[in-house]
């Protein structure tokens, strides 16, 4: 579902899901909830000081353990409620045309 003129498709979350944010050299960690996510990015509430998030960029942990995250990018704060854009292994953006272009040629 696209909303809010995004580009890429996002899910919005029906409910509270638990996630973290850690800084990359492991330092500061913060709790928030995810709102909503797409293949390039997500709207998340941090709970506490967004300070931190100041840092150029940081671990959006996507469980408990942290097995499951992704690297990421501030994009825009607004009260308590934050975007984050997805990085890739080389720190450059990974624009959403690209992620569904290999989507599609690992489904065939």
């Amino acid at each position: 579902m696209k909303f809010d003129g995004r580009k890429a498709l996002r899910v919005r979350m029906d409910h509270k899901q638990a996630v973290n944010l850690m800084g990359s050299d492991g330092t500061w960690r913060r709790s928030c909830v995810l709102l909503d996510v797409s293949q390039s990015g997500a709207k998340i509430e941090v709970e506490g000081t967004l300070d931190v998030l100041q840092a150029k960029e940081f671990f959006l942990l996507l469980s408990s353990t942290g097995l499951a995250y992704r690297r990421c990018e501030l994009v825009w704060i607004d009260g308590t409620t934050a975007g984050v854009h997805f990085l890739t292994a080389d720190g450059r953006k990974k624009p959403p045309s690209a992620a569904a272009a290999q989507n599609s040629t690992q489904s065939k």
